[in-house]
């Protein structure tokens, strides 16, 4: 809290068992929030299934400053809140809404942010509180939450955590003695072996001596069982009338008028509360009915019969308004046993409210509940696919696959399984469900669509063999397609297919870019197809690549869209990389695999993982290589990202060789022929070849790099792209004679020209200058080692650059050494707000892009100006010129 007053924020999780103090501690921190504002909320079993009701109670009193955050985030918070029309759109979005809103909230008075019984908010709250609370950086602002231990597991395991225990003995003994002056030393001996120093338990019991003063005192009891059991027996000294009225309580959730109706219904009194409340069970006010302890409802409505319990909710449900869906289907599916088609269609309206409002997880439980209730077979599973479908959604693939195994294994179903496997499990079981939902799909777009899918998956498993045969399938079938959203998918997974397998596909790449360009809008509306958009620049690699790429992580950051951004990251980072804008890149792989983290992405992580290490491996930064490729190597072995473990391979490579280690820069690249070879990938542009070559003439071994720089040729010649024509005769001229290497480097420049690629350019002229000079024209060498050695400084690529600055020397001519600039010390995260703002966002849009707070954007900006030595946005955008 005193962090919180001067701009620092905090997470902490306050952990145990019922009865521990949890509340308590809550209770104590609102006590000491002087000048600070507080936003409280606590769960409540009545509504753990209804869409964003805890987020709602939280943020309730601040939603007067929703119009001043970003439109896109205050659409998705509007939505999920029922505030308007529900919109469509990521789940992830209403989280960076909530840390936009609570953001301006705070900016008038720090903030406490207390969430009790966090275990019992519904999931898509839980989601968009945590989410807020891990971007908390240099806001005043705390959040603490109460849990019980392990309900939060795969939610908030990365956060601080208080673990409650019991009380000491000797505190135990004052707590007791306070409550019942006749205990005896060996009585509280025995009550604080059954308890455990539970306070509650300790409370309880304290004052009912006479009733476990004779339990056999050699078995002591876990604390919650003990509360439990002394709450039954405090109700059941209460009258009929009083336990039927907190029934009622207990199902409506609290709500004193709704209590009042549902009393009225089943014949009750709602006055015969005031019997109930003198006994201390429960507490009310102008509006609400709390209960003493969440233990103290469960045990009223635990000892209810099941008759009643159903009667009870029948009775909620007919008294809400018809407009309130959620609770009325969850009330209605609780009063009825059984199918029962009515209440199946109302959980199934209130699944529908649910996606609409980006609750994918409530929407989940809702369209399963709703097949349960459900008569007709074929209905029933429609509806446990649905929910099967919101589970992956929501980030519970498990779950989703649990759901599928009990319905019809349809074309949907394979379809749900597949994007699971691909996303976070087996590529290889996406790739055969696919195939197999693509053969038995009777419309003709939809299968081609299903097929190009898989030949996806073949580009991550690396599998050209596979990828051939499904795009035979697709070429069949094109002829017969009616939309340009088939045609262009089915046109670009041809292309792919025969890129990777070394036999053309470049022609199909951009007949397909150019049916994108028709079929983006159908795509742009399909968030799991949108990455199409993006594979020109990956397959063609010229000079015309890349803005889609750009524009289409620009609009995901406008949406919100946080899901679609790890595969977005990943592709624009291996664009970035392969021109100049190596910061950018950095900075773009890292923000994909934190992302791809968050949301569980694995595929995307290895992709990201790999792709970093290997623009590390060029700038020389050897412990950032490893580790990266060490994690897309685990990814990638456990799941068969084959494409990571290639990438990896080839950027070990680069790494030795740029060390000056060309015998094992060989081995690495042999290691990835192999793989490659084993594989049957044959693209010329993942062919190691070009660098082999330069290695083997390192170690002598000139023959062999001749040998390959011819083969490499032929094949660079039949792909005919200018990237790998570049690289090819690069090879050519360092294997070849003095006669040659004019001819050869002069090609390879011209080939250049056409991509954006100003690393491979940078290479080329530094073998060029470095060929020149060793035939003793170190005149003509030297134009090119002084272009090489600016590109690699300007790029960081720090051992090419050393290597180019050593050629210079050797010509006669002193060359500079860079002077560092700051940038090297920047994190990725810095860089990344750095560079957001260099591009023209003010604060608060680069906040909003990268799901940060305005505050922690100027915390970190005030870092980049003391690295950079700098005191304006002017001099940051001279300091980064990227």
């Amino acid at each position: 809290m005193a962090g919180a007053r001067v701009g620092q924020s905090s997470v902490l999780l306050v952990s145990g068992e019922p009865g521990i103090g949890k509340t308590v501690l809550l209770t104590y921190v609102a006590a000491r929030a002087r000048n600070m504002n507080v936003l409280s909320a606590r769960g409540n079993e009545s509504e753990t299934h209804v869409p964003f009701a805890g987020l709602l109670q939280l943020l309730r009193p601040a939603l007067p400053l929703l119009d001043r955050i970003p439109e896109p985030q205050r659409e998705a918070l509007g939505s999920a809140l029922a505030l308007h029309t529900a919109a469509s759109g990521d789940r992830f979005a209403v989280g960076a809404a909530t840390l936009s809103l609570l953001s301006r909230y705070a900016e008038d008075a720090p903030l406490a942010l207390l969430v009790d019984d966090m275990h019992l908010l519904d999931r898509p709250s839980v989601e968009a509180v945590l989410f807020a609370g891990r971007r908390l950086v240099a806001d005043p602002v705390i959040l603490v939450a109460a849990t019980r231990p392990g309900e939060l597991v795969g939610m908030a395991d990365d956060l601080p955590e208080l673990r409650l225990t019991g009380l000491d003995q000797a505190a135990a003994g004052d707590l007791v003695r306070a409550h019942a002056t006749a205990m005896t030393e060996a009585a509280l001996d025995r009550l604080y072996s059954a308890t455990a120093g539970n306070p509650l338990a300790l409370i309880e019991l304290a004052g009912d001596l006479a009733r476990w003063q004779d339990d056999p005192p050699e078995v002591p009891l876990p604390a919650p069982s003990v509360v439990a059991r002394a709450f039954a027996r405090r109700l059941a000294r209460l009258g009929p009338a009083a336990r039927g009225a907190l029934l009622a309580a207990a199902v409506s959730g609290g709500d004193l008028r709704l209590t009042g109706q549902v009393c009225e219904r089943l014949g009750g009194d709602l006055h015969a509360m005031a019997e109930a409340e003198s006994a201390d069970v429960i507490r009310v006010d102008d509006e609400t009915i709390e209960f003493r302890h969440p233990l103290m409802r469960s045990a009223v409505y635990g000892g209810a019969s099941s008759a009643e319990r159903r009667a009870a909710h029948r009775a909620v449900a007919d008294a809400l308004p018809d407009e309130d869906v959620d609770r009325r289907a969850w009330h209605m599916s609780a009063a009825v046993l059984g199918p029962d088609a009515d209440v199946a269609d109302l959980l199934e309206r209130a699944g529908d409210l649910a996606v609409a409002r980006r609750a994918n997880s409530v929407a989940s439980t809702s369209y399963e509940r709703a097949a349960r209730h459900t008569p007709d077979h074929e209905t029933r599973s429609d509806r446990l696919i649905e929910a099967a479908d919101q589970a992956w959604l929501a980030g519970a693939g498990e779950r989703a696959v649990s759901l599928l195994d009990q319905a019809d294994d349809g074309t949907r179903s394979k379809a749900i399984r597949a994007a699971i496997a691909a996303r976070t499990g087996s590529l290889t079981e996406a790739r055969d469900l696919l195939v197999a939902a693509a053969a038995s799909e009777p419309d003709t777009d939809e299968a081609v669509v299903l097929s190009a899918e898989a030949v996806y998956v073949c580009f991550y498993l690396a599998d050209p063999a596979a990828a051939l045969r499904v795009a035979e399938r697709i070429r069949h079938r094109l002829p017969d397609v009616r939309s340009p959203r088939a045609a262009a998918l089915g046109a670009m997974a041809e292309g792919m297919a025969e890129i990777l397998a070394g036999v053309g596909g470049t022609d199909h790449v951009r007949h397909a870019v150019d049916l994108l360009t028709s079929a983006g809008g159908a795509l742009q509306l399909d968030p799991q197809r949108r990455a199409w958009l993006l594979f020109g620049p990956l397959w063609l690699r010229d000079a015309q690549s890349g803005e889609e790429l750009r524009r289409a992580s620009a609009q995901a950051r406008e949406r919100s869209s946080i899901g679609e951004l790890p595969l977005l990251l990943w592709h624009l980072g291996r664009d970035e990389a392969t021109t100049n804008r190596w910061a950018r890149a950095e900075a773009t792989y890292s923000e994909a695999i934190q992302l791809a983290k968050e949301t569980g992405q694995s595929t995307d992580l290895a992709m990201a993982a790999a792709g970093l290490a290997w623009l590390q491996a060029r700038q020389g930064r050897e412990a950032a290589c490893r580790t990266n490729a060490d994690l897309a190597q685990e990814i990638g072995s456990a799941r068969q990202v084959n494409l990571a473990l290639v990438w990896v391979l080839l950027a070990l490579g680069d790494l030795e060789l740029g060390l000056g280690k060309p015998d094992a820069a060989v081995r690495r690249f042999a290691a990835a022929d192999d793989l490659m070879a084993a594989l049957g990938v044959a693209d010329v542009d993942l062919s190691p070849a070009p660098d082999w070559v330069d290695a083997l003439l390192r170690l002598g071994r000139h023959d062999d790099a001749a040998a390959f720089a011819e083969r490499f040729a032929v094949q660079a010649a039949a792909k005919g792209q200018p990237w790998s024509c570049a690289r090819a005769e690069r090879a050519l001229g360092l294997a070849g004679s003095d006669d040659e290497l004019d001819g050869h480097f002069t090609a390879a420049l011209q080939w250049h020209a056409q991509t954006l690629d100003t690393f491979e350019s940078a290479r080329t002229q530094l073998a060029y200058g470095a060929r020149l000079r060793r035939a003793r024209r170190r005149v003509d060498a030297r134009p090119q080692l002084r272009n090489a050695l600016a590109t690699f400084q300007e790029l960081g690529a720090e051992p090419w650059g050393e290597r180019a600055a050593v050629e210079l020397e050797a010509t006669g001519e002193v060359a500079r050494r860079r002077d560092l600039t700051g940038l090297e010390t920047l994190t990725p995260q810095e860089l990344q707000i750095a560079l957001l703002l260099v591009d023209g966002r003010t604060t608060r849009e680069a906040a909003a892009a990268m799901f940060l707070s305005p505050k922690t954007v100027e915390y970190h900006l005030r870092k980049v100006y003391t690295k950079l030595r700098i005191r304006s946005r002017a001099e940051l955008a001279e300091s980064i010129k990227v």
